[in-house]
C-alpha cells in the first residue's frame, strides 16, 4: 500500500497557541539562568524555531543530530550522535528541544550523554508524546502534546524526507510498520 496524506490531527494555530503557552512557562522555570537550547536536527528545527522566537528570555542554541532509525521507520534501541553539540555544555541548564518523543530510546540516550558534560539542569521540551509506545522512560518536563499510536508527518516531522514543510501535524495512511 502507497502512503499517502491523512487528516489533520494538529492544526497550525493549534501549535502555535501550544508554542506561545509552553514559552510563557519556560520562561517563568529559567528566568536569570543561563538557558541552552538544544535542537536535535532535523525534525525539531521548525518547533525549536517558533519556540525561540516566542521566549521573551535570553538564551543560546546549539544543535545535535542523532541516528534514530535503521531501516526503514524501525528505531534503534541505541540511537547515536552524527553531529555532537558545539559549546560546552557544564554548568548550563540545558533545554534539549525534540520533535517527538515516541519509543524513548532517543530521549534516555540524549538524557545520559549530555548528564555527562555535568550541566547545572538538563530538561526535555517535546512537540509531540505517543506515550503508547514508550519503551524506555523518558520524562518529558515540557511537552506540546500527547498524540495516539499513528505514523505522523508535518511542522518538521517526515517520511523519507517528505512533508516536513506542512504547518500542521497530520496521519500518514499507509506507511511502512513502526
Amino acid at each position: 500500500m502507497r502512503h499517502r496524506l491523512g487528516p489533520t490531527l494538529i492544526t497550525g494555530p493549534e501549535i502555535q497557541a501550544r508554542i506561545q503557552e509552553l514559552a510563557a512557562v519556560i520562561s517563568l522555570d529559567y528566568a536569570d539562568r543561563d538557558l541552552l537550547l538544544i535542537c536535535v536536527l532535523k525534525g525539531a528545527a521548525i518547533f525549536w524555531a517558533d519556540l525561540c522566537r516566542a521566549l521573551p528570555i535570553p538564551c543560546q542554541s546549539d544543535f545535535v543530530a542523532m541516528e534514530s532509525y535503521g531501516v526503514g521507520s524501525f528505531p534503534l534501541s541505541e540511537p547515536r550522535f552524527t553531529k555532537a553539540a558545539d559549546v560546552a555544555l557544564a554548568d548550563r541548564d540545558i533545554l534539549i528541544v525534540e520533535d517527538i518523543i515516541d519509543t524513548g530510546h532517543t530521549g534516555a540516550r540524549l538524557r545520559e550523554l549530555f548528564r555527562a558534560a555535568s550541566p547545572r539542569s538538563l530538561a526535555m521540551c517535546a512537540l509531540l508524546d505517543k506515550a503508547e509506545r514508550r519503551q524506555v522512560s523518558t520524562p518529558i518536563e515540557y511537552c506540546g502534546f500527547v498524540i495516539p499510536n499513528a505514523f505522523v508527518v508535518g511542522y518538521g516531522l517526515d517520511y523519507a524526507q517528505q512533508y516536513r514543510h506542512l504547518a500542521h501535524i497530520a496521519v500518514l495512511e499507509g506507511p511502512p510498520e513502526m
